[in-house]
């Protein structure tokens, strides 16, 4: 199942008549992903080439669907020894997310959310939930008994700023990566804001910056649950939240977390995660509240 998109390319970086555009999409990470790359063609190319493998490198380390990949490892076997730097980094932003929301970003989830989706005891699968069960060490992750990880609600945003970082590497100034969330090297990159129910209801424009939405009722689990789930057991309190933040990482990670925060709740938690934030949220209603 794919996550429906929310944020819309509306109006490419204006670099004046000389500048080469490069456009190139694929699937990568379970959603339709483009890269949209500003130089000559040559140096564009190689960027293009090496950005693609590292989604695929990325990939092999946090697909839920691959049995091969570290996190699949982790979730059968309880434990994964000598974790690859990219897993550990992610998991220490986690952990710094689940303490600034109050554990409202809790990637115990997943068995809830496989129980949810097969038909299985969700009482029970409730029961699994619980951050401080995770043990988190350089030279091995351990899950507590039953415990399993899922990553989707940070791994994307994660994917695009390490894309952005080989773009850079590259020697691009200007492009936008979109896995899902979204990343510029420069701009000025203009981007519509959509909600499932209500449509397009604003915009947000990048200079350097990452973006990321999550729309709870964009997938539907069976019985009508939406994808975001309260590891507290109550419901979402939006229809779409879009955070801007300095990476696409946290944005990703807030954007899942403050579906389920009020918007004091919110508010409290941006101010405490820092400078750069900024978040807007459409209520069932269809408003558009600033947070």
């Amino acid at each position: 199942m794919r996550r429906r998109r929310f944020l819309r390319i509306m109006a490419a970086a204006l670099l004046g008549p000389g500048a080469a555009l490069a456009r190139d999409r694929r699937l990568a990470l379970g959603a339709e992903a483009e890269l949209t790359l500003y130089g000559p063609p040559a140096l564009t190319a190689r960027a293009r080439d090496r950005a693609w493998a590292e989604i695929a490198r990325i990939e092999s380390i946090f697909s839920l669907y691959d049995p091969a990949s570290s996190l699949s490892r982790l979730n059968a076997a309880g434990r994964l020894d000598a974790p690859p730097h990219e897993l550990l980094e992610v998991l220490a932003l986690s952990d710094r997310l689940h303490a600034a929301t109050g554990g409202l970003f809790d990637p115990t989830v997943q068995p809830l959310w496989l129980a949810l989706a097969q038909g299985g005891d969700a009482e029970e699968a409730r029961r699994l939930i619980g951050w401080e069960g995770v043990r988190i060490g350089p030279d091995a992750v351990r899950l507590g008994k039953g415990q399993a990880l899922t990553l989707n609600g940070i791994t994307q945003g994660y994917a695009t700023d390490r894309v952005a970082r080989v773009l850079a590497d590259e020697g691009l100034t200007h492009a936008l990566v979109d896995i899902g969330e979204f990343r510029a090297l420069s701009g000025p990159f203009r981007l519509g804001v959509e909600d499932p129910t209500w449509g397009r209801l604003g915009q947000i424009t990048l200079d350097g910056a990452a973006c990321a939405t999550s729309s709870p009722g964009a997938m539907l689990l069976p019985g009508g649950s939406g994808h975001i789930l309260d590891p507290r057991g109550g419901d979402p309190v939006w229809s779409t939240v879009t955070v801007t933040a300095p990476t696409a990482a946290m944005a990703d990670g807030l954007a899942t977390a403050l579906c389920l925060a009020e918007a004091g709740a919110a508010r409290g938690i941006l101010a405490a995660l820092g400078p750069g934030l900024g978040a807007t949220a459409i209520t069932p209603g269809g408003d558009l509240l600033t947070l």
